[in-house]
């Protein structure tokens, strides 16, 4: 079993604005390398971004950027499966690929947050199937947000989900595109799993107020067009759909929490 864990950490809400990229290699369920390198995204930094993973102007004074990083990952990939935890990284680096002129990087993906869901798929319905959720769970410790230790951490997950189900990568590839099994809290109403065919494929989406349609029928719109839905805002999230709101619930804000958190 071998395969490339990737992720990417970004300078502000547009994916393409890659500032940091994290890989791990993987063979027979260890890590067998690591490698890691921060990006020039050739844009601005946000607060909200650098306050998550502490990367800021300075800190890539003279880094690479990312026709030249796009090329040191394809010599790690080459004709492995790319694993990640959640369709963000997958979208990022296809949006910095076409934002910067360069061939899209060709492989097959793996997403271990699809994983996890089928592979425990009564243990998050709370909690959620974020990487630090499921890393807990499974006692994987990592320093969050630092890009190659979120990559080590997925690869981590994805050797426990095949030692737990005896599934093989290849296998995983087919499992995800059936549906989850066994899943029935109410959490899950309003959390989908967005079509990788849909046009917005690589958005995270999260409701907040009230909508003119039932929020399950939204979600699955969503989801049809391809956004992930959400239940609550996290760095991740990409779309936040406002709908109307009750001010008496708001304790004299004029925005929601999820509508603050986005802001």
């Amino acid at each position: 079993m071998q395969f490339v864990a990737i992720d990417v950490e970004t300078a502000n809400p547009d994916l393409s604005s890659i500032c940091q990229v994290g890989i791990a290699v993987f063979r027979d369920g260890t890590l067998t390398k690591s490698w890691e390198t921060l990006v020039d995204p050739e844009d601005y930094f946000c607060e909200f971004n650098v306050a998550i993973h502490g990367i800021d102007e300075r800190s890539v004074f003279n880094a690479p950027r990312w026709p030249q990083v796009a090329e040191s990952i394809r010599s790690f990939v080459d004709d492995s499966v790319i694993v990640s935890h959640t369709p963000f990284d997958r979208a990022a680096t296809s949006l910095a690929c076409s934002r910067h002129g360069v061939a899209p990087i060709e492989c097959r993906w793996l997403d271990t947050a699809r994983v996890v869901r089928r592979a425990w798929p009564d243990q998050f319905g709370a909690k959620g199937y974020g990487l630090a959720n499921v890393a807990k769970f499974l006692e994987i410790e990592f320093d969050h947000h630092n890009a190659v230790e979120d990559a080590r951490t997925a690869g981590e997950i994805l050797c426990r989900a095949s030692a737990h189900t005896g599934l093989s990568v290849d296998d995983w590839l087919q499992r995800v595109q059936h549906s989850i099994h066994g899943t029935g809290a109410s959490s899950e109403a309003v959390t989908r799993e967005g079509s990788a065919e849909g046009p917005l494929f690589g958005n995270v989406a999260v409701f907040t107020g009230a909508l003119h349609i039932p929020r399950r029928e939204a979600a699955d719109l969503a989801a049809r067009a391809g956004c992930d839905v959400a239940s609550s805002v996290t760095k991740k999230t990409t779309l936040l759909i406002v709908g109307d709101q009750d001010i008496t619930k708001l304790a004299g804000k004029s925005k929601s929490s999820k509508h603050l958190r986005q802001c």
